[in-house]
């Protein structure tokens, strides 16, 4: 009788489990809240509290050098990254070797692409940023696929960025409605909001079907709305995304860096996904 109630309980997690998760084509799961749960309290589905000695590669890679500001100086260098005491750290500096790697500066991040992602909920990701002269930390989230086609067509959701020793963060919506129609402030695109400097602080997003709100250590800080009877595209925001979590360096936005304030981490302690 008792193995029969464990086969019997193991079948109803299975089926809890499988009503709010799929598989993507890449093998990762995509976390898909169910309709009308959006209505209830908040339940953990997903979480890293970063306690391995290792990166968990089953969720995450490490960002990729590419050609635009944000990755410019992204590199899989061992000293870019550290995982001690349940924190994981992504460093940005002056690279110690350029006899292969010409650059000046190299630096970490990492992405949940082809690993994992998910369509509404709450994301939470708590962490402490380092301040320097073209420092740049990012969390923020990206389409899984190319449903409504090419960048920027499919949006880009900035849970947080931070500008060298800024004591506000930015939060943004960008789409080809907001960049391509120019239509930035039908409604507002972004919000700024005022952190907790050289401290813990708490980032974070909650994403319904009809609007996206943005929090900094459990309040709402700013909302960006699906509004009718305008483009299409101001609301690309019906289908899975993934996350990005990323100290970048330099770009015409944040400036050039100093690289007498390098190096600068971003301390990362936990990411955690309800639905």
């Amino acid at each position: 009788m008792k193995g029969y109630t464990i086969i019997i309980s193991f079948f109803l997690l299975s089926l809890v489990l499988h009503s709010c998760t799929s598989t993507s084509k890449a093998g990762g799961p995509i976390y898909i809240q169910k309709e009308g749960r959006a209505d209830k309290s908040w339940k953990l589905v997903w979480e890293d509290e970063f306690n391995r000695s290792e990166l968990d590669t089953s969720h995450w890679s490490k960002v990729p050098a590419g050609r635009s500001d944000w990755n410019r100086h992204m590199s899989p260098d061992a000293s870019c990254f550290s995982l001690s005491g349940g924190f994981l750290i992504l460093r940005g500096l002056v690279n110690p070797d350029t006899t292969y790697d010409k650059r000046p500066y190299i630096t970490g991040g990492i992405y949940s692409k082809g690993k994992f992602s998910f369509q509404y909920g709450k994301i939470e990701i708590r962490a402490k940023l380092g301040t320097a002269r073209g420092a740049w930390p990012a969390m923020w989230l990206l389409a899984d696929s190319n449903k409504h086609g090419e960048y920027p067509r499919n949006g880009e959701i900035d849970i947080m960025e931070h500008l060298n020793f800024d004591s506000i963060i930015y939060q943004t919506v960008h789409s080809y409605y907001t960049l391509n129609l120019k239509q930035d402030k039908n409604p507002p695109h972004h919000g700024t909001a005022k952190m907790r400097v050289d401290d813990f602080n708490i980032f974070g997003l909650k994403w319904y079907p009809d609007k996206l709100v943005f929090l900094l250590n459990g309040q709402e800080t700013f909302t960006y709305p699906r509004v009718e009877n305008v483009d299409a595209s101001q609301w690309p925001f019906d289908a899975p995304m993934y996350l990005l979590i990323d100290q970048q360096l330099g770009g015409s936005w944040v400036g050039k860096v100093a690289p007498g304030d390098l190096p600068v981490e971003m301390v990362v302690d936990w990411v955690r996904l309800y639905q």
